[in-house]
């Protein structure tokens, strides 16, 4: 008989919510075959069992977010399948007494300290059961750990909180989803407390954030998983970095003295289309061997400077969406492999089949806002790093150019602005202008022929 915990889904990922169960206790389940469907804030995934035998008993419920590394299910042998069964009916009924939000008046029978019968199999440990909290109507509200922790940090009041998942409980989703909708600022009437030699001193409120009410003419969208827990990242990105804004103007003729000439040859090649972003991603990781600090990620009072490249590419899934997939030691590579990898990423990306190690761990990030037509964007930096680039539209526009023999000309090139979002804590402006500016040397000088 064997425990089946939940994975380690990224080095980042701490938490997982069990979306599905492709078998139910009693089924057969063979080595690698998918057993359960988690999603995390970084990606969905299915999870292939790692052994062979039958399941003999569900831990966790669709719906539920538990910590990596919890027991969420046992796989034993056929002859383990009933007894199994069985001995796991008591700790259902508990569950589901603890998911339907019992009052202290319930007619529940109080634990004793009588010992238990002997039984011809050991009883399994039951899961911890959560918390009930007072949402301050009288009302015990039964939340997870992970929950009630972001509850707390967030400073939300319970009340507020419509929850979605079974017997309605409050999610993480719930919590993330109100979150990113400002907030639902704790005020729980006040409950009087025992006489002290001086008041406790009230923690500050936020103050309420409007909300919009949908009207007869209105279409109400509900936001998805991904939408929600984006938003709330990006929050509380805000929150924790002070945000700079820095830009520069890059002259594309260079560039394309090298693709327009083999951009044919290069697709009939590879399969896929030469396009500025590998350019662009390759200056950068050279321009990070110049600035360090820029491929950098601030830890407790301290800037962890990274001796390798993990370059994220943030790509776009179908408006529904952003995943930003990770080229692993980028600092190795030339042109036309990181060409490779942008392009099996971004395709994987859309089409649903990363790893979850395959969008976790990035030290720099692109986000590629002008394959849409953006002229400037200012990113959202993607926490913990300290920097994110944003590429802009690249258009023909007039230039000023030095001709041999004359002073200058005007000339029309291809031209556009590469944004770079920075945390003013890691490093000042002028260390994040000397980067851009070197960035924008390469492209503009760099004879690119031989990478290609």
């Amino acid at each position: 008989m064997a425990e089946i915990t939940l994975p380690q889904l990224g080095e980042t990922v701490t938490e997982g919510t069990i979306t599905k169960w492709f078998k139910k206790v009693g089924d057969s389940v063979a080595l690698d075959e998918p057993l359960f469907e988690v999603s995390t804030d970084k990606v969905d995934t299915e999870v292939p069992s790692p052994i062979a035998g039958v399941l003999t008993e569900i831990r966790v419920a669709e719906g539920d977010t538990v910590p990596v590394g919890t027991v969420i299910a046992v796989v034993g042998d056929a002859s383990a399948a009933a007894p199994a069964a069985a001995a796991s009916a008591p700790a259902a009924t508990a569950s589901t007494l603890a998911s339907s939000n019992v009052s202290a008046e319930s007619p529940v029978p109080a634990a004793t300290p009588v010992s238990p019968p002997p039984s011809a199999t050991p009883t399994p440990t039951p899961t911890p059961v959560p918390t009930a909290t007072s949402d301050g109507s009288g009302t015990s509200t039964v939340l997870s750990p992970v929950v009630r922790k972001l509850i707390a940090e967030n400073n939300l009041n319970v009340a507020a909180i419509t929850g979605t998942g079974p017997g309605g409980r409050i999610t993480r989703d719930d919590v993330l989803a109100a979150i990113s909708r400002g907030g639902a600022t704790s005020a729980a009437p006040a409950v009087a407390a025992a006489p002290t030699s001086a008041p406790a001193a009230s923690a500050p409120q936020r103050a309420a954030v409007p909300k919009a009410v949908a009207g007869a003419r209105d279409e109400v969208v509900a936001l998805s998983k991904i939408r929600q827990v984006t938003g709330a990242h990006m929050v509380a990105s805000q929150a924790i970095s002070p945000h700079v804004l820095s830009v520069v103007e890059v002259d594309y003729v260079n560039v394309d003295v090298t693709r327009l000439r083999v951009k044919e040859e290069f697709k009939a090649q590879e399969g896929f289309s030469l396009t500025y972003l590998p350019f662009i991603a390759r200056a950068v990781v050279d321009a990070l061997a110049d600035f360090p600090h820029m491929n950098a990620s601030l830890g407790d009072n301290e800037l962890i400077v990274h001796r390798y490249v993990d370059l994220g590419i943030a790509v776009d899934l179908d408006y529904q969406g952003l995943l930003v997939p990770v080229v692993r030691d980028a600092e190795g590579k030339r042109l036309r492999a990181l060409s490779r990898e942008i392009n099996d990423l971004a395709t994987r990306t859309r089409s649903r089949q990363l790893a979850p190690d395959e969008i976790s761990g990035g030290t720099f990030t692109i986000s590629n806002n002008g394959s849409a037509g953006s002229v400037l964007t200012m990113p959202i930096i993607n926490q913990p790093q300290v920097a994110i680039l944003s590429t802009d539209a690249i258009s023909k526009k007039p230039v000023v150019i030095e001709v041999p023999g004359f002073s200058e000309s005007i000339a029309i090139h291809p031209v556009g602005n590469l944004a770079m979002a920075w945390d003013h804590r890691a490093f000042d402006g002028a260390y994040a202008a000397g980067f851009l500016s070197r960035v924008k040397q390469i492209l503009e000088t760099r004879d690119w022929s031989s990478e290609v």
